[in-house]
């Protein structure tokens, strides 16, 4: 409502008091890239805003690191135009944009100890000595490197590395800096650890960052938001949480986690909810996707398995299925469960934790399983 708002901050063009007005860092408008025939990138339209951590998530072959190198100048595109900060980039090369890159590869001097591989790219900015030994000191602690500036690179290990890669980006104070697939060529266990490390890092230098990645849990855990992106398009922004838990269609839910799929009747609808009659679940009221199409009564609603639960001996819940167990596999804390249902076109796949013992459900054994029909998101297919 307009006279809960701080009128006299709009006429002096300040955002109303209490209010945060989010800064674009980098536009893209309409941006296509061709290759002949094949377009990499299809009219791509996307906002990154300042000191936000963006991820671009797709499949090999999507668009993400056409997209990436677009932004950082190592490819232009073929229409459409690229801002930063305001500015356009238009004809602008990488070595005078506000952004700098994080290789996969990590492109780590062997020759060249930790201090120097940080210091490679300052030399072109003709800093004094003390100077530049300053700005390298500052770009280790950074990245919890401080004390290791002597050590070669050939001693380091992979997440050091990695950790030396970044060092070296932020020392140059880009506005943006750009990371493809950085945290790849570690192992599970370390790769969990940098995603922590990286996320804790782009909010203590509040610099904008921008991350590919083919792994969904590693954008869902370490972005503000994510673009979502198939076939040279983006088919979703939006936040971690609501892209998981409100995919606007099937791929996007089938590509974020696993997802049971359950064929539907619409038989009635408005512009805000659709009621859907399911052999399986029965006749569920759910929120409409903004791109349904109503053509005609078919539809298809969504599940995430750990948004069924087995139900125990004698408790009940107000929504409930029944199947049989034909799967179950384990994954210390979780047991996968496949469990046919009557009516449905495929087995459900539920995740349950092994503190309730789901590790014990023998296959074969009849199940319960509690749902909430909330939990049912109906997708544009």
């Amino acid at each position: 409502m307009l006279d809960c708002l701080d009128t006299d901050s709009l006429s002096a063009g300040r955002p109303p008091s209490g209010l945060t007005v989010a800064k674009p860092m980098i536009e893209i408008r309409n941006v296509t890239r061709s290759y002949g025939a094949f377009k990499a990138l299809d009219e791509a339209n996307l906002t990154i805003n300042e000191g936000e951590f963006f991820s671009l998530l797709g499949p090999s072959g999507c668009g993400k690191t056409t997209l990436l190198r677009m932004i950082a100048g190592f490819d232009m595109p073929t229409t459409g135009s690229i801002f930063i900060d305001g500015l356009p980039m238009d004809g602008i090369p990488a070595n005078r944009r506000p952004t700098n890159m994080v290789f996969q590869s990590y492109a780590i001097f062997p020759h060249l100890n930790v201090e120097q591989n940080v210091a490679y790219g300052l030399k072109r900015l003709r800093l004094e000595p003390a100077e530049e030994r300053r700005r390298v000191e500052e770009a280790l602690a950074q990245v919890s490197l401080t004390g290791l500036g002597k050590r070669k690179a050939t001693e380091l290990s992979g997440g050091q590395r990695q950790r030396v890669a970044l060092a070296r980006a932020l020392v140059l104070r880009p506005k943006v800096l750009l990371l493809d697939e950085p945290l790849s060529a570690l192992d599970k266990k370390l790769r969990e650890q940098m995603q922590v490390e990286l996320r804790r890092l782009q909010q203590a230098v509040g610099i904008t960052f921008v991350l590919v990645t083919h792994d969904q849990y590693e954008a869902l855990a370490m972005s503000d938001r994510i673009a979502v992106m198939f076939g040279g398009r983006i088919a979703q922004v939006d936040t971690p949480k609501d892209i998981y838990q409100r995919p606007v269609n099937r791929q996007v839910a089938d590509f974020l986690g696993g997802m049971n799929f359950v064929r539907g009747r619409v038989v009635e609808q408005d512009h805000a909810s659709l009621t859907i009659d399911t052999l399986g679940f029965g006749r569920v009221t759910t929120e409409r996707p903004p791109a349904f199409v109503g053509d005609d009564d078919a539809a298809t609603l969504g599940i995430r398995p750990e948004r069924l639960r087995v139900l125990w001996d004698d408790a009940t819940a107000p929504h409930e299925v029944a199947g049989t167990v034909i799967e179950r596999h384990y994954f210390g804390e979780t047991t996968h469960l496949v469990v046919d249902v009557p009516g449905l076109e495929k087995p459900l796949s539920v995740i349950e934790t092994n503190d309730f013992g789901a590790d014990d459900i023998p296959v074969g054994t009849t199940v319960r399983l509690a749902y909430d029909p909330e939990a049912l998101v109906a997708l544009a297919d």
